[in-house]
């Protein structure tokens, strides 16, 4: 069977892996737990996992990178363990780098709910924001502004609250069903908000697993465990740079 590339198939599901995502602005984020195992957020409503700890050991604070993003990031169907999230965790582990990440994947999200949470998010310090969002968007044929307009609003909200702040834009593609003009349109939102606020592109998250079937799992949407190793990797290219500039 011939491989088809560059294809993404991002989830149409509603929140499955996580149980809700109600954000309450009246209240602080509540203090991050200093442990290796996963910390399920009571405020945000499981939307936010922080997989590492807040304070070394040496009493500094680690950078904070923040993943904001739909089912890919969530590990829909793999679990958190083998999402890449999880995967660039343990890559900066190795490499001693001194980092948390923050998983705030959504199962089903849209742009639109990116920046509706992005205000909570955004209460504790952010130094890397990686933008893996607005798949939805295309498989439900969204106006193209509104998408564009909602991701750069969340780069704007971002660097507002926290101006030292690097963003990682995750390109994405959607399949041709709604008309090669969206296809391509939609394809171009990505650089194009990546050159207007100055963010590092990822031209497409789904590099060598979109439209892969052994790297896709049987609903031909999601990346399979060997697919987010494949989805790791390609984020680390653009992170490891970054946060070695950081540190």
């Amino acid at each position: 069977m011939k491989k088809r590339k560059h294809m993404l198939y991002p989830t149409l599901c509603l929140v499955v892996l996580l149980s809700g995502c109600s954000s309450n602005n009246s209240q602080d984020p509540p203090p991050i737990v200093n442990s290796p195992s996963t910390n399920l957020d009571p405020v945000a409503g499981d939307s936010l996992r922080v997989l590492d700890a807040e304070i070394l050991p040496n009493g500094k604070s680690a950078i904070r990178v923040l993943f904001l993003g739909d089912s890919i990031t969530a590990g829909l169907g793999v679990g958190q363990e083998e999402a890449f999230p999880n995967l660039i965790k343990q890559k900066a582990l190795k490499e001693g780098m001194n980092a948390v990440f923050i998983d705030a994947g959504v199962s089903g999200d849209t742009s639109t709910g990116g920046l509706n949470r992005i205000d909570w998010l955004l209460k504790s310090r952010i130094d890397v924001l990686i933008l893996e969002l607005g798949g939805n968007d295309g498989l439900r044929g969204v106006d193209l502004a509104l998408t564009k307009e909602n991701l750069s609003n969340i780069i704007s909200k971002t660097k507002e609250a926290w101006p030292g702040v690097h963003v990682i834009v995750a390109g994405m593609q959607v399949p041709p069903n709604l008309g090669h003009e969206y296809t391509d349109q939609f394809k171009s939102i990505f650089p194009s908000i990546a050159a207007e606020t100055g963010a590092t592109l990822i031209p497409f998250i789904l590099e060598g697993v979109g439209g892969v079937r052994e790297l896709n799992q049987p609903d031909g949407i999601h990346p399979t465990a060997k697919g987010h190793l494949i989805v790791a990797e390609t984020v680390w290219k653009a992170l490891q740079p970054i946060l070695r500039d950081k540190l």
